[in-house]
This record gives structure tokens, sequence and C-alpha cells, in this order.
């Protein structure tokens, strides 16, 4: 059961990010941006019972949460404390899975691909811009490259924050852009 080490405020004001003592995940990301789509996640199920609660996204030791515009977090973060505190840590597979990710396709294909461009890409994201993001309750996943598009999707603080469809953007496909590519332009799901 992970204890709560601190609780953060992020850039997105309805978003705040948890700081655990334990992992509830081993290198994986965990996104849940509607009620429906964490009905079968424990830990994102609880949080979404609550109520008031828009989206939950956790990793590793870290979870971020994200409000409704008109709830308020003197009465909600007492409530979201709850079953954090009760929380499992999630188990993962061992063996590269690299098969079953390219059926399922996404991110975790990407994540599992041989695409040497990829793995540039997700070299350059893990060393200039994921940790920045995490710091902020946030992620970023390379979903795929068609051609010359990169398409990627923001998660946790960052996919509803306005400075990452923006600004954050720009700067991610200029690195790409300088280091990797010329031509390759970003777009984000």
């Amino acid at each position: 059961m992970p204890k709560i080490s601190d609780i953060q405020e992020t850039p997105n004001p309805n978003a705040v990010k948890f700081i655990l003592k334990e992992p509830v995940s081993h290198g994986t990301s965990h996104s849940f941006k509607t009620i429906e789509a964490g009905l079968d996640d424990k830990l994102a199920k609880s949080l979404f019972d609550i109520g008031e609660v828009v989206s939950v996204f956790y990793m590793d030791k870290m979870i971020t949460v994200e409000k409704t515009d008109d709830a308020e977090w003197d009465e909600l973060l007492p409530s979201l404390a709850v079953p954090i505190r009760s929380a499992e840590a999630v188990k993962t597979t061992n063996g590269n899975g690299n098969g079953a990710a390219a059926k399922v396709g996404g991110a975790i294909a990407a994540a599992a691909s041989d695409d040497p461009k990829i793995a540039q890409i997700n070299a350059l994201l893990d060393e200039r811009i994921r940790p920045y993001l995490a710091s902020d309750g946030g992620w970023l996943e390379v979903l795929e490259l068609q051609d010359t598009t990169l398409m990627i999707r923001y998660e946790g603080a960052c996919g509803s924050c306005p400075s990452s469809l923006t600004g954050t953007l720009m700067a991610i496909e200029n690195m790409i852009k300088e280091e990797i590519d010329p031509a390759i332009s970003v777009v984000a799901i």
C-alpha cells in the first residue's frame, strides 16, 4: 500500500500530482480519460468513484488526477488520498512482449518498434522532454510515425493543458527537425 510522500500542483490548475513512496506500476503508464475507460482498473475506478474526477494517470511512483472545473481541491484531496493509500502495486510480466505489442498498436507498438527513427525519437524524448513532463504530472507517448508525420499523445496533467498543445509541441517538433529529420512534423492526438 503506497504512502503519499507529497502532493504537488501542476501547470494545469485542474490537475495535481501525488508523489508516492512505493510504486503503483513498474515502468508502465496507465491513462484513463473517462470513467468508462477506468472501469477495469481498480485504482482508476476507485478515484473516479469519488466524483468530480475527469481523468487519472499513473506511472511508477506518481498519480495525476484531474478534476472538474467546479470542484475544489480542499474538499477533493482528502477523499482522493484514501484509495491512493490503499492501492496495490501493479505487477508487470517478464519478457519483451514485442509480438503482442505489435498486435495492440499505438504507443505499445511504437515503443517495441524496430524502426531506428522511432528509437532515436524516443531516446531524444526520454532525455530532454519526458523528465520535465513527469515533473509536472504528465507524460508523452509516441503513437506512430506515418511517413513524415509523428503522432504523439500527452497523458496526465499534460493531456488537457493548453501549453502542451502549443509551446511544448512546437519545441518537440523543432528538436526532432534539428536533430533527427527536418521533414518530420509532430501532431498531438
